[in-house]
């Protein structure tokens, strides 16, 4: 059988290993694995969102309210937009596909930096567009600038803070970046990690009323799937202009996200408590990260989100990544990024606890 000739230039996507085929490929007890591959929120669902999804399961025979307005007038609320400029969907990733498959055909040309999130190449290889990317791994504004001057693109992927290294750049710089770009170039800007940045730096945090005001051709990115420690819901938005969101509308399937999915996503926002509360304890978990890498002459890219990238030294990362999945710890190998590294989920104290000791025995930082 063949297909689509433009799928043989396309990567599938690998996500993190699931604890149940760590448990059936190693024999371990799932008590015994610790999961720091996908960024999921260690200290789990808010109670709140819970006793919500408990009580509305028993919906669950009728199909989700797919005007979505209770969770656009939420998520309109907290931005200070109107719910028109709200659209909801599977994971922000859905959002990025409708972005992509809504500007571009083969003749388009997507602008992102050399090492970020997988999905916007995998998206935008779906319609032969053309791949454009930086020389540097992290976001150098420079570097777009003169690759936008000489190339131009139809869309532009800034994602703030980066996945997967970590950086993050601050809004001021982004905002100049934007009065320089085309009305024509849609420029996405992917918050999925913006709660963890504008914490630790308000350097950081994007306007979004104030970008979708002036910026008719900016569309923010947000999920719920991070610090809101829903990623088994999967559940997204887009925050935009009018323009923007009744044609990515046009690209949306009926139904795109559950019942259950909207409700946690409203109840989440409501409590704001919760999500602070885990934010916090990240960034002191995180400190004890910087502090091991220091001690132990590791370089590390220093993190704005809830994840770190540590570099392996001598030591192949993949290796250490394999032996680690063999004691129960699942953390990211970037190799498939062209680094040495490995990206790990910043955990719960005990949880780094153990990461820390097992790293100590296969980096032989430490006699035994």
């Amino acid at each position: 059988m063949t297909f689509n000739s433009v799928l043989d230039n396309v990567n599938i996507y690998e996500a993190g290993k699931p604890i149940e085929l760590v448990v059936r490929d190693y024999g371990i007890d799932p008590k015994d694995i610790i999961k720091l591959a996908s960024n999921e929120n260690p200290y789990g669902t808010s109670p709140k969102v819970i006793k919500a999804l408990q009580k509305k399961s028993s919906s669950a025979f009728v199909y989700p309210d797919d005007s979505m307005y209770e969770l656009k007038e939420a998520l309109a609320k907290r931005f200070r937009v109107e719910d028109k400029n709200v659209i909801i969907g599977a994971g922000s990733d859905q959002i990025i596909e409708f972005c992509v498959h809504a500007k571009c055909t083969k003749k388009s040309k997507v602008l992102m930096a050399k090492t970020t999130f997988a999905m916007y190449e995998i998206y935008a290889k779906q319609t032969s567009a053309t791949i454009l990317k930086t020389p540097s791994d992290q976001h150098n504004l420079d570097e777009f600038r003169k690759i936008y001057e000489k190339e131009g693109a139809d869309i532009i992927f800034l994602c703030l803070p980066n996945n997967p290294m970590g950086e993050c750049l601050d809004a001021k710089d982004v905002y100049k970046f934007l009065d320089e770009i085309d009305k024509d170039t849609l420029v996405v800007l992917d918050g999925a990690y913006q709660e963890y940045a504008s914490y630790k730096d308000s350097a950081k945090k994007i306007d979004v009323k104030k970008v979708i005001k002036k910026y008719p051709n900016v569309i923010y990115l947000g999920t719920f799937s991070k610090a809101y420690a829903l990623g088994g819901l999967r559940v997204g938005y887009g925050i935009a202009n009018i323009n923007i969101i009744q044609n990515l509308y046009k690209l949306r399937p009926p139904f795109n996200v559950t019942t259950l999915s909207l409700e946690a996503g409203k109840i989440a926002l409501q409590d704001e408590k919760f999500v602070q509360k885990c934010i916090k304890k990240n960034f002191k978990e995180m400190k004890r990260y910087e502090k091991y890498c220091v001690n132990n002459s590791l370089k590390f890219i220093p993190s704005y989100t809830n994840f770190i990238t540590i570099y392996t030294g001598k030591a192949i990362s993949k290796e250490i990544a394999q032996k680690l999945l063999e004691l129960g710890i699942i953390v990211r190998d970037m190799t498939g990024y062209g680094q040495n590294a490995i990206r790990i989920t910043i955990g719960t104290k005990e949880q780094n606890k153990k990461v820390f000791k097992s790293l100590d025995k296969l980096l032989n930082l430490k006699k035994q």
